[in-house]
C-alpha cells in the first residue's frame, strides 16, 4: 500500500453532499478529523504528515469548501447525525475522533448522540459551548467574520491577534493555510450557519456522561479559547485527561504538528483493552 495515498471524493448523506478526503485507506483504525469554523479539511495536512500510516478521514463541513450549504440552519445535533452517517457510508462501525475548535463541539455532540460510532475522543482547542469562558475581545471580533478566508493579506495581518502562540514564527505554514483557505473558503451563509449552531449549544450539562476515553489538548496562549475551558472539560469528563501545551496558541496542532502527533498516537495506542469499556458502561 502507498503509505501516503490520498483519495478525495463526495458522499451524499440524505440531501447533503459532503466532500471527503481519506488518506492511507485501510491502514489501522481510522482517525476522523473535524476542523474549526469555516475551515476545509485540507488544512489538517501538516498534522497528517506526522501520523504515520494510520488512516485519516477529513471532510468539508456543510457550507465549507466543496460541501454546499444547507437551505436551513443546522443544529449541532443534526450536524452530528450527518457525521455519524458519513462514518457509516465510509464503511466503518466506529472510528477515533479528533475535533478542533468548532469541530470539537461537533465531536462532543457526536460522542453523545452516537456513542457507538466513537471509540476515543480527542478535543483540541475547544470549549463546552455558550457556557464557556470567552476569548479575548479583539480575537472574538475577528472570528465573527469569514473575511480571513477570502483575503490572504487580511489573514496574515490578523493571525497573531486571532491565533496567538507562535503563528507569527511560521510564515510558511501561514502562507500554505492562506492558499488553501482562499481555494476552498466557506460561503457567507455556511459560516453564519456554523456560528448559529454553536451559539445555541452547550455540552456542560451532559459532558460527564460521555463514555469515551478522552484527551483534551489546549494551549495556554489561545486568544480564542482560554485554557480554563479545557480544565473544566477535563474535570467534568468521566474518563478525561488534559494535556496543556505551553506557549500554544489556537493553531498549536499545526505549528507543533510533529509533537502533537506523538501525543495523539500515544493516547490512541495505550490501554487498548480499556477502549471497550464505553460499550459496556
Amino acid at each position: 500500500m502507498n503509505v501516503h495515498s490520498m483519495r478525495s471524493s463526495y458522499v451524499s448523506i440524505g440531501r447533503q453532499r459532503i466532500r471527503v478526503m481519506v488518506e492511507n485507506e485501510g491502514a489501522g483504525r481510522p482517525l476522523l478529523l473535524i476542523n474549526g469554523i469555516g475551515a476545509t479539511g485540507d488544512l489538517f495536512q501538516p498534522l497528517r504528515e506526522h501520523l504515520g500510516d494510520r488512516e485519516t478521514i477529513a471532510f468539508d463541513a456543510p457550507g465549507v469548501g466543496g460541501s454546499p450549504a444547507p437551505a436551513y440552519p443546522p443544529t449541532m445535533r443534526s450536524i452530528a447525525r450527518l457525521v455519524a452517517g458519513l462514518i457509516h457510508e465510509l464503511g466503518h462501525d466506529s472510528v477515533d475522533v479528533l475535533g478542533l475548535s468548532w469541530g470539537g463541539a461537533v465531536a462532543q455532540e457526536l460522542a453523545r448522540r452516537h456513542p457507538e460510532r466513537v471509540r476515543r475522543l480527542i478535543l483540541v482547542a475547544t470549549m463546552p459551548g455558550w457556557t464557556s469562558l470567552p476569548g479575548r475581545p479583539a480575537a472574538m471580533s475577528i472570528l465573527m467574520s469569514p473575511a480571513r478566508y477570502y483575503s490572504s493579506e487580511y489573514l496574515r495581518r490578523v493571525a497573531p491577534t486571532l491565533y496567538g502562540g507562535a503563528i507569527r514564527d511560521h510564515p510558511r505554514l501561514l502562507n500554505e493555510h492562506a492558499k488553501l483557505r482562499e481555494a476552498r473558503p466557506p460561503t457567507p451563509i455556511g459560516y453564519l450557519w456554523q456560528l448559529s449552531a454553536l451559539r445555541r449549544w452547550t455540552s456542560l450539562p451532559w459532558l460527564h456522561r460521555l463514555r469515551q476515553r478522552t484527551l483534551v489538548l489546549a494551549g495556554d496562549d489561545d486568544p480564542i479559547i482560554p485554557l480554563t475551558n479545557a480544565k473544566v472539560m477535563a474535570a467534568r469528563l468521566r474518563d478525561g485527561r488534559l494535556h496543556a501545551v505551553e506557549g500554544g496558541g489556537h493553531l498549536f496542532l499545526f505549528t507543533r504538528a510533529a509533537e502533537m502527533a506523538g501525543v495523539i498516537q500515544e493516547f490512541l495506542a495505550t490501554g487498548a483493552d480499556e477502549a471497550k469499556r464505553h460499550l459496556a458502561a
